[in-house]
């Protein structure tokens, strides 16, 4: 359908307008979303703590059961009723990760670490989760933390911990032995980081883990892949239950990869700028499960899906599945979920973690994974747009593509405009627009910007029409913006930056 009776605001207009953050403005709102963000957290453990003293209630209840079945003399009538009573007060039985993993009850330590080496540092910004295993070729382990650590900033290493997770019985053996003399024993390059509280190493108990010499072989995997995935799930739950309560954010990452040079200011300072919106995996790097971040509160929705079909796929499928269950309509196409799911799940480029691993964990599997994106400068800001459909009647050059511009991950580059092209945004949903910016040009091309184009919009809902002028509050939700070419062009448009800032709440 036509765009009818448009809201107008020339391009410069808009640019003007958007363009006003200071510095200070910044600072305190990076402060504000920081503190709003730990808020939240500490909002979630209170929760969770209330759940767990029910859980110890229950299991109270069942003592008091047993007890009231006896045939003790000596307790009295009228305490045997009272206990009867409590007892009877029976809430539902809500599932939790017993009922997944039923031997753990087997074990009251099955939950515990059977290894803990370092402070228990609590109370950052971000954990860094490192699962590690003994490689029949070549260790990267060492090489990953210097790389990670050695590109702290003094102030970073203060709010960060990073949780070495051994996964190999062999390896925690000789760990937990090693534990009485000191942290030099077992890492003595790393003395220093484990004294001010920076790393971590834990490993679990073997009871933790199930019988995985009958798994039901899936996918056309063979028997032993379908173990090593199904541990790998397992490792990452206990991974995540561990540190879920020690920071705002949780990145997961692997035991061979190294890192970019202020990797650590990036991430949480991409984290904070999208603290208004509602992501849920911010992703800094396009390799598996490498540079995946969390918000703290989610990692128990994480933990709970990935135990409810750790048998059954992959942790990169699980996690993809999480999130189209949250967004996806069984009523709609397969672009319309892949575009949903990318609000949830947020790209970062060019990636801050490049994998060096040429031995994989898997016995006998060489992987020659490398990130293509990694050795990219960062040339343009990245924004979490709301969902929307894409078109142009603009002729795209070299792959150049309007959906990659709209997620950050390149820019839109097109052949001469003539007027009546116009490039449209359709919103899934109609949304309320807080302020939008649309950047022309780039440092290598600077003479391809967009001229004599107006922005239009159409809002949702409307009453006697449209107004020219700036975008007011009254026009919101908006179903749709274009930008729309009156006259004819010289030179090609090339569109760098798409800002769509949705209103909070």
């Amino acid at each position: 359908s036509h765009l009818k009776r448009p809201t107008f605001m020339t391009f410069w207009q808009m640019c003007f307008l958007t363009l006003y953050d200071f510095a200070c403005v910044l600072i305190y709102q990076r402060e504000f979303h920081s503190l709003k963000e730990r808020l939240r957290v500490a909002e979630h453990r209170t929760l969770q703590r209330s759940s767990e003293l029910r859980s110890i209630l229950e299991q109270f209840r069942r003592i008091i059961v047993d007890a009231s079945g006896s045939r003790n003399t000596s307790v009295s009538d009228e305490t045997q009723n009272l206990l009867k009573e409590l007892a009877h007060k029976k809430p539902l039985q809500v599932p939790n990760i017993y009922y997944h993993m039923p031997h753990l009850l087997n074990s009251p330590e099955s939950l515990h670490p059977a290894v803990l080496v370092g402070q228990g540092r609590k109370g950052v910004s971000i954990v860094m989760g490192i699962p590690t295993v003994k490689r029949q070729v070549r260790s990267y382990l060492a090489e990953t933390l210097h790389s990670l650590i050695n590109k702290l900033l003094p102030e970073e290493k203060l709010d960060c911990v990073l949780v070495v997770y051994i996964l190999d019985f062999i390896l925690t053996f000789v760990v937990h032995s090693r534990a009485r003399c000191s942290t030099s024993c077992h890492f003595p390059r790393f003395s220093s980081e484990f004294s001010s509280g920076l790393l971590e190493v834990i490993s679990p108990p073997a009871s933790y883990y199930p019988d995985l010499n009958n798994l039901k072989e899936t996918f056309g995997d063979s028997k032993e892949r379908v173990r090593w995935r199904t541990k790998q799930n397992l490792d990452y739950s206990f991974l995540m239950m561990y540190a879920a309560s020690k920071g705002l954010y949780y990145v997961q990452l692997e035991d061979d990869i190294v890192a970019k040079p202020n990797y650590f200011g990036i991430m949480k300072n991409f984290a904070l700028q999208l603290s208004t919106e509602d992501w849920m995996i911010l992703e800094f790097s396009q390799l598996g499960f490498i540079g995946k971040l969390f918000q703290s509160p989610d990692l128990n929705l994480v933990v709970e899906f990935i135990l409810m079909f750790y048998k059954e796929k992959p942790i990169d499928w699980l996690l993809d599945h999480i999130l189209w269950v949250k967004v996806c309509s069984p009523e709609k196409d397969a672009k319309h979920c892949e575009r949903q799911k990318s609000s949830l799940r947020v790209r970062f480029r060019p990636s801050l973690f490049q994998h060096v691993g040429l031995h994989s964990s898997l016995t006998g599997k060489i992987q020659k994974l490398t990130d293509k994106d990694f050795l990219k400068p960062v040339l343009r800001n990245i924004h979490m747009n709301p969902p929307a459909e894409l078109s142009t009647t603009l002729k795209v050059y070299q792959g150049h593509n309007l959906e990659k511009a709209y997620t950050g991950e390149d820019f839109f580059w097109a052949t001469t405009p003539i007027a009546g092209d116009y490039i449209l945004f359709k919103f899934d949903q109609p949304v309320n627009i807080e302020r939008y910016l649309f950047r022309s040009g780039s440092p290598e091309h600077s003479g391809d910007q967009i001229e004599n184009t107006n922005i239009e919009i159409l809002p949702f809902l409307f009453e006697n029409g449209v107004t020219e002028g700036s975008l007011d509050p009254v026009f919101n939700p908006v179903a749709a913006m274009r930008l729309a070419v009156q006259r004819n062009s010289s030179v090609w448009v090339v569109l760098s930056e798409i800002h769509i800032k949705k209103l909070p709440g």
